[in-house]
């Protein structure tokens, strides 16, 4: 994922102001509470209602169901798309992801069934284009001088010794992305962000807390909103359009296999 569609698409949390009393931040809510669309914890309907990413939410929802869609075909196909002798093809797995996914209930749950199906195709395009087909868990060749960290972001203080470039599915990176995920998903990203690259549970994880709090509420603008909201400053408007272009081929080969048409507005 690249650096500056990490950190625009924080900003957008990171000005909300707050919501009300019990107010937690990073949506590390309780099991009877909601995860509003501003990443706060309440059980009112502006928490439950629209834009509700987790919990009890009482906003309608669709019958998609994730894991009739993802099925084993589907995501050993993409790992089987991938060449030579790759890390990801002994790390990722398809149950990894469904153990993540009892986490974030409201992914593909959004809006009508088909928009639910795009949503799926959206983000294993997404994953596939960022790691190669599942095939890797690391960023590669990032220079040594480049940590990822991010001074700016005092309540996400960096470890000095630990670097916070891309890791998981959609390359995690940025020192205020590993700790607002780690806070939402319980794990000390700050102190050990490798954790996303040696547990697949929180490597999915990682990657859907940055989906639903990032890239969820672009779905139903078009694919390529869902482009824009990852890596727009990087690959929009014409910066990578060999990037966009993967990722859309991507996409429209997903939609197909789940019978869904891709819908409009597929590039940025």
């Amino acid at each position: 994922m690249g650096a500056l569609g990490l950190q625009n698409g924080l900003l957008t949390l990171i000005i909300v102001g707050i919501l009300a009393a019990n107010v937690k931040g990073d949506c590390s809510c309780a099991a009877n509470e909601c995860c509003s669309k501003y990443d706060f914890c309440g059980t009112t309907a502006e928490y439950c209602g629209e834009g509700c990413k987790s919990g009890p939410c009482t906003t309608k929802t669709n019958d998609v169901s994730v894991p009739n869609i993802v099925t084993e075909g589907f995501f050993n196909g993409i790992l089987n798309r991938a060449l030579g002798d790759c890390p990801g093809k002994s790390f990722y797995t398809r149950a990894a992801f469904l153990a993540a996914l009892n986490s974030y209930n409201q992914f593909a749950k959004s809006g009508s069934s088909d928009v639910g199906k795009r949503e799926i195709a959206a983000f294993f395009a997404h994953v596939t284009h960022e790691t190669g087909s599942l095939c890797y868990i690391e960023e590669r060749d990032v220079p040594t001088t480049q940590n990822y960290c991010d001074t700016n972001y005092p309540q996400y203080p960096c470890n000095p010794s630990k670097h916070y470039y891309g890791r998981g599915p959609l390359q995690l990176t940025w020192n205020y992305n590993y700790g607002a995920a780690g806070s939402a998903n319980g794990f000390d990203a700050l102190g050990s962000p490798e954790t996303v690259a040696n547990d697949a549970t929180i490597s999915f994880k990682a990657a859907l807390w940055y989906w639903m709090n990032s890239v969820h509420q672009s779905v139903s603008q078009g694919f390529g909103a869902t482009i824009r909201a990852i890596n727009g400053l990087a690959e929009c408007d014409g910066h990578e359009p060999g990037k966009v272009q993967s990722r859309i081929q991507y996409y429209q080969q997903y939609c197909t296999q789940f019978g869904v048409a891709p819908g409009d507005n597929l590039s940025c």
